[in-house]
């Protein structure tokens, strides 16, 4: 199955990882059992200077393992994708685990014209109440359907194409997937939102706080990004979004310390700037809870858009640090 010389490899995993043991294990294992009787693949593990073993997990699961210290995560992925022998790219974190039908339905979807094929993550199955709530930020599709954007943590690539494009911009910290898609669209190729490319993401934010700090650091390229031709309605109404939060935040601020003078209608115009963009995200998040039949309390519901809201606005003007993110390796 990842012997090197097989004349069958048609897919090629790239999973980037920066001290990831644990979830790393995991991920491969998983891509190990999705493997299991069908095509050749290959892994391809991205080392970003790990010091827990994480190459050693690498190794012990036949993957060719490049040592990248110091690297973005869309570097990581790029030079593991140069690295890589197959005709098709499988990018997947090291805190994912995919289903034993991600195989099958990305060489499927692919075969049938789509460049790229993904899935939305799915939160661990033990989640905790923000995972749960978190969660209802995503769409999640039923079934097959073309989409403007995939996860980079999550998604098929034909190689051919993604050269063409010079795979992820390089000088991007985070949105280099949103970047990448917008890339494939203008060249008028279909990307596809396949529910059978299930995805656990292990790394879901299991606190508010962690949460905050995600959002704070994958939501610093968003403006940049968004308007980038061609521009997508989605990604620009986002955009718009984080600005008007950032507005009514900054409004909110601003009319508390000038309050003795000018009274209390600058910050009763921000707070309801805010207020509406917190009450609209947590109205979508409700809907889908509904649609879904989510776990997840309404409270939490409320407190992971409020939280989420306002990390994406402080994001546009604050540069949140990947530190962080321990163990992360990429905008998952």
């Amino acid at each position: 199955m990842f012997d090197e010389a097989s004349p069958n490899l048609r897919l090629s995993f790239i999973v980037p990882v920066r001290n990831d043991a644990a979830r790393l294990r995991r991920c491969l294992q998983s891509i190990r059992n999705a493997a299991l009787d069908g095509p050749g693949v290959e892994i391809v593990v991205a080392d970003n200077g790990s010091t827990d073993g994480s190459a050693d997990v690498g190794l012990s699961f036949g993957a060719r393992v490049l040592s990248l210290p110091g690297e973005k995560v869309s570097a990581l992925r790029n030079k593991g994708a140069a690295a890589a022998r197959g005709d098709i790219l499988g990018f997947v974190d090291a805190d994912n685990e995919i289903g034993t039908g991600w195989i099958a339905a990305a060489l499927e979807d692919l075969a049938n014209g789509a460049a790229a094929a993904g899935a939305p993550y799915s939160p661990p199955t033990d989640g905790t109440s923000v995972q749960r709530a978190y969660d209802l930020l995503r769409e999640h599709p039923r079934t097959i359907q073309e989409t403007d954007w995939l996860g980079s943590g999550n998604m098929a690539v034909r190689q051919a194409e993604f050269a063409q494009i010079g795979g992820f911009d390089e000088t991007l910290e985070t949105c280099e997937d949103v970047d990448l898609c917008l890339r494939l669209r203008e060249r008028r190729l279909r990307i596809l939102a396949d529910p059978r490319m299930h995805s656990v993401h292990l790394g879901d934010p299991a606190t508010l706080v962690k949460l905050f700090r995600g959002e704070l650091w994958r939501g610093r390229d968003n403006l940049r990004v968004s308007w980038r031709r061609p521009r997508s309605p989605r990604a620009m109404m986002s955009a718009g979004i984080s600005m008007l939060a950032l507005a009514g935040a900054v409004a909110l601020l601003a009319g508390l310390i000038v309050f003795p003078f000018a009274g209390a209608w600058p910050a009763m115009l921000g707070a309801a700037a805010l207020a509406a963009v917190i009450g609209l995200r947590a109205f979508r998040m409700c809907r889908r809870r509904r649609f879904v039949d989510s776990p997840a309390p309404l409270a939490s519901v409320l407190l992971v858009a409020s939280t989420y809201e306002v990390a994406r606005a402080f994001a546009l003007s604050v540069h949140g640090s990947h530190a962080s993110q321990r163990g992360k390796n990429g905008n998952s």
